[in-house]
């Protein structure tokens, strides 16, 4: 099926864990969930709940490590034109959603082919009330680390989860029949430190109201003011507390040309185009609704715009029309962010630049970010009021 990692762990090992009877009802009375009440589904806290009689669950890893450079190591260059935002790393090429719910739906095919008993099976790919992560440590695929990551001690952190569960009484993994990987992070404390915003409330413990990832994914209101500094130029996610950890250095990189990033190219004759694996192309309109022009990345010497998904063009993402969004993130899970979502975040993203490397493009941003502040979105007008600020104050 092309999985990297699959291991079996037994219903009722995960539920009776110390992790789903006590940590997450001690997590979610503290609030760190912030604005996620779905993960106040009581199912979460027993896989059983989730399908009657549910005895196995499969426990599915895909490698996503792509070889571009980590946010930690990417700096601004000489040759860029615009200020630069980042995405995540897993959300660089098409949807893992997809790609995962696409393979397990194939093993799941095979496995009722193989066995001939009837039995009730359901596919879940951070899509139903599991914590694939938990169930991953109890099927043996590797600890639960202080970044609350999952970690292999082989292929590192850099790992999409899926799971099945069903009611076929299937053996668990041998090395975790009786008792889950060792926990290999010792006195290393490097994820927690590097974290700009402080988001570990202690080590194993995320306080999420402060992570980037929900921040710029998850939460829908205004971002706290007294966050907005630290978060660079994250428009997406965040992969910092990954970037740094030890055992993502030798992490074997992804011959899955799916988790590449996308490049969205737009020519000088007005086509739209997503270069992916998918091959995907439209056609888009040049203006958005309230007739603003689009204004693009730096144009490439066959006289293409181009948008990569390694660190985007601030202003291409500010000035993306609703359109724009829905057409360029179609099977991308970027769209989880929406529309608003995304433009206010490369606000605050355009807030944190240093305008003073980007000469041409201070002009532009200051331009740009004027507009918004004037736009009928109560949320995206804020965050660009914000970004003007911090710019002036900046110098």
């Amino acid at each position: 099926m092309g999985f990297d990692l699959c291991g079996v762990a037994q219903a009722d090992a995960v539920a009776e864990s110390s992790e789903l009877r006590e940590s997450l009802g001690e997590w979610l009375a503290r609030g760190y969930a912030g604005e996620m009440n779905y993960l106040r589904d009581p199912r979460r806290a027993d896989p059983r709940l989730v399908l009657r009689g549910a005895r196995s669950l499969i426990v599915v890893a895909l490698n996503y490590n792509s070889p571009e450079p980590h946010s930690t190591e990417r700096a601004p260059t000489e040759g860029d034109e615009s200020p630069r935002g980042w995405i995540s790393r897993y959300a660089w090429g098409d949807d893992y959603h997809d790609l995962i719910g696409e393979k397990l739906e194939t093993l799941l095919a095979a496995m009722r082919a193989e066995f001939k008993e009837p039995f009730e099976a359901r596919v879940y790919v951070d899509t139903g009330p599991i914590v694939e992560r938990v169930a991953a440590k109890y099927a043996g695929l590797g600890w639960l680390a202080k970044n609350t990551c999952l970690i292999n001690e082989e292929l590192g952190s850099w790992l999409f989860l899926g799971v099945i569960v069903t009611t076929l009484d299937l053996a668990p993994t041998p090395a975790a029949e009786e008792s889950p990987p060792a926990d290999l992070c010792g006195n290393c404390t490097l994820c927690l430190d590097a974290c700009p915003t402080h988001a570990f409330a202690s080590p194993y413990i995320l306080d999420a109201r402060r992570c980037i990832s929900y921040l710029t994914i998850e939460l829908r209101s205004a971002i706290p003011q007294e966050l907005r500094g630290d978060m660079g130029r994250a428009v997406f996610g965040c992969d910092i507390c990954q970037d740094v950890c030890p055992w993502n250095r030798k992490a074997p990189v992804t011959m899955a040309n799916e988790f590449r990033p996308r490049e969205l190219a737009k020519s000088r004759n007005a086509q739209l185009e997503v270069r992916s694996s998918r091959d995907l192309a439209w056609n888009q309109n040049r203006q958005d609704p309230a007739g603003r022009e689009a204004v693009a990345e730096p144009a490439t010497p066959n006289g293409e715009l181009r948008f990569s998904m390694f660190t985007p063009a601030l202003e291409s993402i500010v000035n993306l029309s609703q359109r724009d969004f829905s057409e360029a993130f179609r099977r991308s899970a970027v769209k989880r962010a929406k529309w608003r979502g995304l433009v206010r975040n490369a606000c605050v993203a355009l807030g944190n630049a240093r305008l003073s490397r980007y000469a041409a493009a201070r002009p532009r941003v200051i331009a740009l970010l004027t507009h918004l502040a004037g736009s009928d979105d109560a949320l995206i007008a804020e965050h660009a009021k914000w970004a003007l600020e911090r710019l002036r104050t900046a110098g």
